[in-house]
């Protein structure tokens, strides 16, 4: 997880204990430390899903599940938190490996990116984490559709997995925060 190393080699800076949502993400390293910090956190996470993707859809048949399952796994990983922690909400993750489908088709990181300028920009749905739950919703079911239309099985299935990733990671932040708001009434 690049927000929460990054910040603690350079700044010394727990992000997860500064935060509000104690989440590494990126957003959290702008606030914290600043746009340089942030901005190189931010292209390493889009970075870390991109290139397992691009390379892939060079090496691998790009109609075989196994490509579907290497769009999610980077998302996935940064999801759980493979080397510690409770992971991330994985909204950079999903723009990277979106965006390493572009050579494949270029649908789903359009669609993306078109989705959270919709739902945060024009019709503007709060707080951000019902957002992202609309967004990655509406973008499975866009890319159900669309990408099977278009013959893209294993993508459709690739962006399915990360939009449940995303929206279970948002449902279960929210639940958290939740109990912690009730226990600290108690």
């Amino acid at each position: 997880m690049f927000c929460r190393i990054i910040p603690a080699l350079i700044t010394h800076k727990d992000i997860c204990a500064i935060s509000d949502d104690r989440n590494p993400g990126a957003f959290n390293v702008f606030k914290h430390c600043g746009k340089k910090i942030g901005a190189l956190c931010l292209f390493l996470d889009i970075l870390k899903a991109f290139a397992p993707v691009i390379l892939a859809g060079y090496f691998l048949d790009t109609d075989s599940i196994l490509f579907a399952f290497v769009i999610a796994s980077p998302v996935l990983g940064h999801a759980v938190g493979l080397f510690g922690g409770r992971g991330g909400k994985c909204i950079s993750a999903s723009f990277g490996a979106t965006a390493g489908l572009i050579p494949v088709t270029c649908l789903p990181f359009l669609l993306l990116a078109g989705m959270y300028v919709l739902f945060s920009g024009v019709v503007r749905i709060r707080p951000n984490r019902r957002c992202s739950i609309v967004v990655y919703a509406c973008f499975a079911s866009v890319c159900a559709v669309a990408l099977n239309l278009l013959g893209y099985y294993s993508v459709a299935l690739g962006c399915g997995i990360v939009s449940a990733t995303a929206i279970v990671k948002h449902l279960n932040f929210r639940l958290r925060r939740s109990e912690v708001n009730e226990n600290a009434v108690d």
